[in-house]
């Protein structure tokens, strides 16, 4: 059964309460009204959904892993496609939200890092957290034929109004980026799992949007 923005609500409202946040509710709300802006086709709840359940797999790799949830509640709650500061701009909303609500400050400065880090996907070697962040932000680059064109589709109905020649000079260089990082996956599970599909995907819409 698919879950729903109330199941979304109560996970966000059991992470914030084993944080000690004594009332988590509101804030869960506002963040699922910002994921279901108009202006989404991928960056939605199904997204923030599959990240957070791509966390719950890969966590026994992170340091911190309701940090790292905590993370993927905020990696792209501000969405504009038309800027270039989405990832600084929610983790600034994560560093006042999450002080408002009373997280300790030193957990609140390591959701804002990673939120940060979904700008360039590339963490360091050693970083746990990091790592499984973005192994879960870029899992969907593995599915199926279908769902990867799925997933292709959506990323272009965001940039609708983008011409169609610069979109997919911007696109290409997106997955040039992508293909050029050592490793896509640095958690093990993640590289195992992952690796060769989602590059196997990344290629041929390159070949695609080349041709």
């Amino acid at each position: 059964m698919a879950s729903t923005p109330d199941d979304l609500l109560a996970r966000w409202n059991a992470l914030l309460a084993r944080a000690g946040v004594a009332d988590p509710a509101p804030y869960g709300a506002e963040l699922l009204a910002r994921w279901a802006e108009p202006q989404r086709h991928y960056h939605t709840t199904a997204h923030l959904r599959a990240v957070l359940d791509r966390i719950d797999e890969l966590a026994t790799d992170a340091d911190d892993p309701d940090a790292v949830r905590l993370a993927g509640w905020f990696h792209d709650a501000v969405y504009r496609p038309e800027r270039s500061t989405n990832e600084e701009r929610s983790a600034r909303l994560a560093r006042r939200a999450l002080a408002q609500a009373g997280l300790a400050p030193g957990r609140t400065e390591e959701v804002v890092r990673l939120v940060r880090l979904t700008a360039s996907h590339d963490p360091a070697d050693g970083d746990g957290n990091g790592a499984v962040l973005c192994d879960a932000d870029l899992a969907v680059l593995a599915g199926s034929p279908e769902e990867y064109a799925h997933y292709a589709a959506a990323v272009r109905r965001e940039y609708g109004f983008v011409p169609d020649e610069r979109f997919r000079a911007g696109r290409a260089a997106v997955l040039r980026q992508l293909l050029g990082l050592p490793r896509l996956f640095r958690t093990s599970g993640g590289y195992r799992r992952w690796e060769r599909t989602a590059r196997h995907n990344l290629r041929g819409e390159l070949d695609l949007l080349d041709a």
